[in-house]
């Protein structure tokens, strides 16, 4: 088996409980906390389904990075397999979309933490908290990759800490009737208000595209390969641990959201969480809860920061973006990569200035379609590279995902269904005008990098 590629100049400075820790906090992110919202007042309990059954598709996902992971363990994964499996150019395409991909999810957060903090100090605009987060998580990337994991290892932590014990805390509402509002919290509401269904399927399907956008980032795990002090024992750990983290803080926590109170009483724009703790009279319990979501926008804007800086080294690397990117600083961090992803993640800040209404929505479904490139890529190099190392071509990974290649096409599947279900809805729909303009830039991008290769071949 290939170890090739993971010496890349990058310090192993991430420990095996960083990695572990990220892998189950990474589940959490504003997708649930903020994005929920509007999908509960859309869809009812309806989404409980929608989280269970686009969970199982991410599993999947996730165990086919894992079969290419084993494989060749290396921090520049999806750039690297897409170019070996599919093509150059499916390497070059896969970098840029992943790092506008986070780009813009850096944007979403901190679009999320401007409207958290407004919770405690209404007076503040998001846009200033938007420029202070992201220069705080700027300068922390900078300093090295054990301060990167340390700051996502403490976000991880108190995200998961706080989660379990708002499940107990609610569950112990729902059944004992603790509390003021306690006798009016039952599983009932799970079935009132018009039913499990109270839109209809179509609301569940349609709710697919905050879903999916939930779940963006567990493939950060892949990046980590290059910098984990022992990533063939720690990724398929942290890769199968997937299910149990989306059954409990996805499809457990809103169970016992919309058990609390009735999925009528939450709406677009607030946190669900807040809301139930609210409503059911624990209103310390909701300030803890917010700083809980807080702390989730800033873990995913800090792993946006380190994503993207890795990437366009990568994409550096590959004679794809300047050489300037593919350098390393003396604490062995791409710097230049890192500042140049951070002074476009700050066009976010103008999006919260000029229409802070819409912010969320718009950039959220623009990097919905980004990630399901990315995973969609994923699974196609899986499948080519699951049909060359059962010939004898390559050497077969020890972790192979299960039931391909027929697990695999049904998650290529899934991810066609979440794109057209994207041109549905007003918000969503920005996304699918926004896509053709990428795809146009990203063609020119890559035959003007390729320019000096083929004046080469014809001299």
């Amino acid at each position: 088996m290939s170890d090739q590629g993971t010496d890349e100049g990058y310090a192993r400075g991430l420990k095996n409980r960083q990695i572990s820790m990220m892998a189950i906090g990474g589940a959490i992110g504003t997708g649930l906390f903020l994005g929920a919202g509007a999908a509960i007042e859309t869809s009812g309990p309806a989404l409980i389904a929608s989280y269970a059954v686009a969970g199982v598709v991410i599993f999947l996902i996730m165990r086919a990075l894992g079969e290419l992971l084993m494989y060749r363990p290396v921090s520049r994964s999806f750039v690297d397999y897409a170019e070996e499996f599919v093509g150059r150019f499916a390497g070059f395409a896969t970098g840029w979309v992943y790092w506008l991909m986070w780009v813009v999810t850096a944007m979403a957060e901190i679009t999320a933490a401007g409207i958290y903090v407004q919770y405690w100090f209404p007076d503040i605009p998001q846009w200033v908290t938007a420029a202070v987060v992201l220069g705080l998580l700027f300068l922390a990337n900078l300093i090295s990759v054990k301060v990167f994991g340390e700051f996502e290892f403490w976000f991880s932590m108190i995200k998961v800490v706080t989660i379990v014990g708002a499940i107990v805390l609610g569950l112990a509402v729902i059944v004992f009737g603790i509390g003021p509002a306690g006798e009016h919290a039952t599983f009932a509401h799970l079935v009132s208000d018009g039913g499990f269904l109270p839109h209809g399927a179509g609301s569940a399907l349609l709710a697919l595209q905050s879903v999916m956008f939930a779940y963006l980032g567990v493939e950060l795990i892949g990046l980590t390969a290059g910098e984990a002090e022992n990533p063939r024992v720690v990724l398929p750990k942290a890769i199968n641990s997937v299910m149990v983290r989306i059954g409990v803080f996805y499809v457990g926590a809103l169970v016992v959201l919309l058990s609390l109170v009735p999925w009528t009483e939450f709406h677009d724009g607030e946190s669900p969480f807040v809301r139930a703790f609210d409503a059911v009279g624990i209103h310390g319990a909701a300030g803890i809860i917010q700083f809980v979501v807080l702390t989730a926008a800033l873990s995913s804007c800090n792993s946006g920061i380190y994503s993207t800086g890795r990437m366009l080294r990568t994409l550096a690397v590959h004679r794809s973006a300047p050489a300037a990117f593919g350098k390393l600083s003396k604490r062995q961090v791409p710097a230049a990569s890192i500042t140049a992803s951070a002074i476009v993640m700050a066009a976010g800040i103008l999006v919260n200035a000029v229409v802070p209404e819409k912010a969320f929505a718009y950039i959220t479904s623009v990097a919905t379609v980004g990630v399901l490139w990315t995973w969609g890529v994923i699974v196609v190099c899986q499948l080519v590279y699951r049909r060359r190392s059962d010939s004898g071509e390559l050497p077969a990974s020890e972790f192979r995902m299960p039931g391909a290649p027929w697990t695999g096409y049904l998650a290529l599947a899934f991810l066609a269904l979440v794109v057209v279900l994207l041109g549905f809805g007003e918000d969503t729909r920005v996304a699918l005008y926004v896509t053709p303009i990428v795809a146009v830039v990203i063609g020119v991008g890559y035959l003007l990098s390729n320019r000096p290769a083929r004046v080469r071949q014809r001299a």
